[in-house]
Parts: C-alpha cells; sequence; structure tokens
C-alpha cells in the first residue's frame, strides 16, 4: 500500500516546487496563445517570446481525425507549457512540440511509418523510369573504390 504525504508534507515541499516553476518558465518555451487556423488546418502557437510556431493538426498525438470545432477548443494551461483539448481528451506540452515531439514515442513511430508510405505522381514516375533503366542503382559500399584482387597484383609485380 502506498502511503499518501501528509498536508505538513505538502506544504514543505511547496517552495521548492514554486522555485522550478519559475526557473522553467524563465528557461522553457512557453504558449501565451494558442488557436486552430482552419485554412492551412494548423495549430498556431504563439510563444512569451514573440514567436510563433505551427503544426499539421493530425501530427498531434490525439488530434488527427478530429472537427475543426474540436480543434478550435484548444486551451493553453499550466503557464504557457501545456496545450489541452478537454472534448479530445489530448494535452500536448509546449517544449515537446518545439523540439518535433508531437506525442509519445510510439505515436512518433507511427508519423515515421506513415511518412515513409506516401505516394504521388512525381514517385510513382521516378520509379518507371528507373525501372526502364534497370531499377534503384546499386548504394556504393566501402569496398567500392578499392582495388580489384587482379589489380594488386599487376601492381606489385
Amino acid at each position: 500500500m502506498v502511503e499518501m504525504p501528509t498536508e505538513a508534507e505538502i506544504l514543505a515541499q511547496l517552495p521548492a516546487a514554486r522555485e522550478r516553476e519559475r526557473i522553467a518558465a524563465e528557461t522553457e518555451p512557453r504558449a501565451a496563445s494558442a488557436r486552430y487556423d482552419r485554412r492551412s488546418r494548423r495549430i498556431v502557437i504563439e510563444l512569451t517570446s514573440g514567436c510563433m510556431f505551427a503544426f499539421p493538426a493530425e501530427y498531434g498525438q490525439g488530434l488527427r481525425g478530429a472537427t475543426a470545432e474540436q480543434l478550435s477548443s484548444v486551451e493553453v494551461v499550466s503557464g504557457g507549457s501545456l496545450l489541452i483539448w478537454e472534448g479530445l481528451d489530448a494535452a500536448l506540452a509546449v517544449p515537446g512540440l518545439l523540439s518535433g515531439m508531437f506525442g509519445s514515442r510510439a505515436w512518433m513511430r507511427e508519423l515515421g511509418r506513415a511518412g515513409g508510405t506516401v505516394r504521388s505522381e512525381a514517385k510513382a514516375q521516378a520509379s518507371r523510369e528507373n525501372g526502364k533503366k534497370g531499377g534503384r542503382p546499386r548504394k556504393a559500399g566501402p569496398q567500392a573504390d578499392a582495388p580489384l584482387a587482379s589489380e594488386k597484383k599487376r601492381r606489385v609485380a
């Protein structure tokens, strides 16, 4: 059984917690505001530094498939360190978003897999052209520039 801290223990930890929050607010990026841009289908974050950051809504864990109305309900909480969508039960950390983390590791793996399967007419055309030439060229390995054994013998002789 886990023991719950007493009220006195909690109160004793408050000054240290407030100091950690103050340091984080000074050193980590924080959101001043956030909104959903329907035209670009992106979440737009204005940071307290005055910079802006935007990302495609479908990249955010828990946001894929959400309606424009649901995405527009974004709220900035926790002193600007967190974006939440209560109706979607989704939350994203602002510092994580700015470092390219749009969710958990499993979510990022899923995004990576989806990115590799993108198909376009340009890719299809390039594949057809490569097929006419015998397929994709072989990658040159570390031995590509090394002389053949028969060439080594000739050089020595």
